[in-house]
């Protein structure tokens, strides 16, 4: 009760608004003891029964000497010393000899930097709430010939259980009957619902959109592979250690070396108050400030053009980044499906007429390649024929009267079954496009096949400079995606990226990263969906999509990229390298002041106030720095080129 008492306090204490009261009375301090050390008169500005100073002391010396006591206590080895204690003792020199304003200048200083970082750590942890949301609470088992709702939990390894169209599948299970088109994007990523018949597998948090099916439970509860996934982003949000304060890095030698200094200083001297001004000037506040106010100013260059930097640590590691791996749906492609190729295999059909039928066939189905080709004919201003029937087998294709024709659209292997005869020229056309990564709809009537409809997901219009710059910074790309080979082949040549790995469920994403740790390298992954967010977490630093990623992604990352403008990428890349190097000038800026603050104090030229305002000086030099890097150009000079271009050149190969 006492401890959570004390801790509570020292929150108080330590909080922003205290923090600023402590500050004004350090600064009502400030201008009598500044008369009196440059020869004049001492000002009283009002009269007070105590010194302002105290009120500095109380406010921001209670935490710190809290703080410096416990580690103390709890801290292994060497690390019980701290850069804390070196301030604490430091101000009861200060306070030993009067000098009040030397000691509340430097626990002033401390809190001050602690708020500062503390403002760069501030890091929301809602993505893991999110995704444990996503876990189904229901499922419909069957028994003895009757359905039955029972919550997840109570599902059993062997139990079957019935799907209907858009439910959330509670297991994982094989299917048992029926057809239909599973969306497996919460664990693969992939763009389009996969088409699942008898003996497939389907997964727990995945959703099935159009046909009902029933499946035997294999994996349930902790075993299923959402469960998994959550267990996933929990270990590795584990193992994301906390940013040390550098400060705290050296204390080990610099606190012994400042206490034998002063000791020696005293012993040769025979002056305390020159000891204890060693003391003063010897705090490493301005090592303190060093690292917050680099990132916090870091931070806010990269707000300014749509980064959102979540912690200092992710903004320190991505400067010494090597290799960056991106998903694909989503990432480097819009996610978003557009008809890329209309061809006709009839003499007497054009590509429009072709596309006029098929999208007015198509005019009722919630298939994504349908809707698709419904929507791109409605853009093309193509007005559409109500079919008069209407018929839809899940997942894999649609029988409809248009106009008099029988039309069937679908699958290769939709159209045999409908007694089509597929040619030569036919087959080699679908084998060019999947090799090129679309996805086709054949169209057909009665045995003949008119044409088909090739459609492809979108790459970025930035991805292609994007790797480039990165490759011009000696930063390695990666291709990691859930898609097929040939597809995310496709996807990555024209991207510029040269390594591939393809068909990876989420566990397989994270074993790729810890392999390229494994090797060495320090890693940042790119992605934008549910299925990333292990990844994300994994990989050394996360950059999610943010605007249109989920948002389990997004909170999984370090970065945001909330216009995602992949050009960003490299924008980041460079500011990180600068921060990096602004943090490693201000330590030496700083040690540098403290090493001529000292060897002024051991000639007695610097009195404890004085040396409080030479060592406040460093830590004004250390902000100065930070706000240059505030205000340094890093954005590309390169344009974006628009969207619609990407989606105008997917269109080029086209036949009409």
């Amino acid at each position: 009760m006492a401890l959570r008492m004390v801790r509570k306090l020292n929150d108080f204490l330590a909080g922003l608004p205290m923090t600023l009261v402590a500050g004004i009375f350090l600064l009502v301090d400030l201008v009598p003891h500044l008369t009196e050390e440059f020869g004049g008169t001492a000002v009283e500005l009002v009269s007070l029964p105590i010194d302002p100073a105290w009120g500095t002391i109380i406010i921001c010396g209670l935490p710190l000497l809290s703080l410096a006591v416990w580690r103390l206590i709890h801290n292994p080895g060497i690390s019980k010393i701290s850069s804390a204690l070196l301030i604490c003792i430091a101000m009861c020199a200060a306070i030993a000899i009067g000098d009040l304003f030397a000691a509340g200048e430097v626990v002033f200083i401390m809190a001050l930097g602690a708020l500062l970082e503390d403002a760069t750590v501030n890091r929301a942890r809602k993505g893991l709430k999110k995704l444990i949301s996503l876990a189904p609470v229901r499922g419909r088992r069957i028994r003895d010939g009757k359905e039955e709702l029972i919550a997840a939990e109570d599902i059993c390894e062997g139990d079957t259980l019935r799907l209907l169209p858009g439910e959330t599948i509670p297991v994982d299970g094989i299917i048992l009957s029926g057809e239909t088109s599973i969306d497996q994007s919460v664990m693969t990523g992939e763009s389009l619902p996969v088409d699942k018949a008898a003996g497939d597998a389907v997964y727990c948090g995945t959703i099935n959109r159009f046909g009902s099916i029933d499946i035997t439970a294999t994996k349930v509860g902790r075993d299923s592979s959402l469960q998994k996934l959550i267990r996933m982003v929990q270990d590795a949000e584990n193992r994301q250690a906390p940013m040390q304060r550098i400060a705290d890095r050296v204390a080990s030698w610099l606190v012994p070396v400042a206490l034998l200094i002063a000791v020696l200083a005293y012993v040769f001297t025979g002056n305390i108050v020159t000891a204890v001004t060693v003391l003063v000037v010897f705090c490493p506040c301005a090592l303190v400030l060093a690292t917050p106010t680099a990132i916090m100013a870091a931070i806010g260059q990269a707000t300014k053009h749509g980064v959102i930097i979540k912690s200092g640590e992710a903004l320190e590691k991505m400067g010494k980044v090597d290799i960056i791996a991106f998903d694909k749906t989503g990432t480097l492609t819009f996610g978003c499906l557009d008809v890329s190729d209309v061809l006709s295999f009839s003499d007497t059909l054009s590509a429009q007429e072709l596309l006029l039928l098929a999208a007015s066939a198509e005019a009722r189905s919630e298939h994504p390649l349908g809707r698709a080709i419904v929507a791109h004919a409605q853009a093309q201003g193509v007005r559409l024929h109500e079919p008069a029937s209407f018929q839809m087998s899940a997942g894999r294709g649609i029988v409809a009267q248009v106009d008099g024709h029988r039309l069937v659209c679908g699958s290769e292997d939709f159209l045999k079954e409908h007694g089509v005869s597929l040619g030569e020229n036919v087959l080699a056309s679908l084998d060019g496009l999947r090799a090129r990564g679309k996805a086709s709809v054949l169209v057909a009537e009665g045995r003949t096949c008119l044409g088909l409809i090739a459609l492809s997901d979108v790459l970025r219009p930035q991805a292609k400079d994007m790797v480039a710059r990165l490759a011009g910074m000696n930063t390695r790309t990666v291709l990691l995606t859930g898609d097929h080979e040939q597809t995310a082949r496709t996807f990555a040549d024209r991207a510029g990226i040269s390594e591939v790995r393809a068909n990876l469920l989420p566990e397989e994403k994270v074993q790729s990263l810890a392999a390229l740790q494994a090797e060495g390298h320090v890693v940042c992954m790119t992605g934008d969906g549910v299925n990333d967010a292990p990844a994300l977490k994994m990989a050394d630093v996360g950059v999610a999509m943010g605007s249109m990623g989920s948002d389990i992604a997004v909170e999984a990352a370090d970065v945001a990229l909330m216009t995602d403008d992949l050009a960003k990428l490299p924008y980041l890349k460079r500011l990180a390298n600068a921060t990096v190097a602004t943090i490693k000038a201000s330590i030496a800026l700083s040690m540098c002041i403290n090493a001529v603050a000292i060897l002024l104090s051991l000639m007695e030229v610097l009195t404890p106030t004085t040396g409080a305002l030479v060592h406040n000086a460093g830590s004004c030099f250390v902000v100065l720095l930070a706000a240059l890097l505030y205000d340094r150009k890093f954005e590309d000079k390169t344009p974006d080129a628009p969207a619609s271009q990407e989606m105008q050149g997917a269109q080029k190969d086209s036949s009409w």
